[in-house]
């Protein structure tokens, strides 16, 4: 279910590898809604490269209708491995061509986000506290 607004000018696509079971999205779904509780929420959307839905070009399609003319990308893994490198840009290019009002940019790995390695860092020393 999309929560975007018509006059929303920026949003958030979360972009996940995806998977066979369901469940391995919980994690990005809880992102998604925590993002979406904040006042004044930024409108964002989930996308998976494989197995699951939406796409991103899906996802990005859904936001630019709902007027969003700012599309951040952000890469909801650990690091930045093939995917990312060779799958990604080419789905960029897409997105881009289809939707040339939106500025569509690309965020780091959030798992190399110096915040997310202090919170993993955080996690893992109080696992034997």
């Amino acid at each position: 279910m999309s929560q975007t607004s018509p006059t929303e000018s920026s949003a958030v696509v979360l972009f996940g590898h995806g998977a066979r079971d369901p469940e391995w999205a919980g994690p990005m779904r809880r992102i998604r809604e925590r993002m979406l509780a904040q006042p004044d929420a930024t409108p964002v959307e989930l996308a998976f490269l494989e197995f699951m839905q939406p796409t991103l070009p899906e996802a990005v399609a859904t936001l630019a209708a709902a007027g969003a003319r700012h599309i951040a990308v952000v890469p909801i893994f650990l690091a930045q491995g093939g995917h990312l490198k060779r799958d990604l840009p080419l789905l960029l290019d897409e997105v881009r061509q289809a939707h040339p009002q939106c500025a569509i940019t690309l965020a780091t790995a959030a798992g190399e986000a110096e915040p997310v390695v202090a919170a993993m860092a955080d996690y893992a020393r109080s696992c034997v506290s």
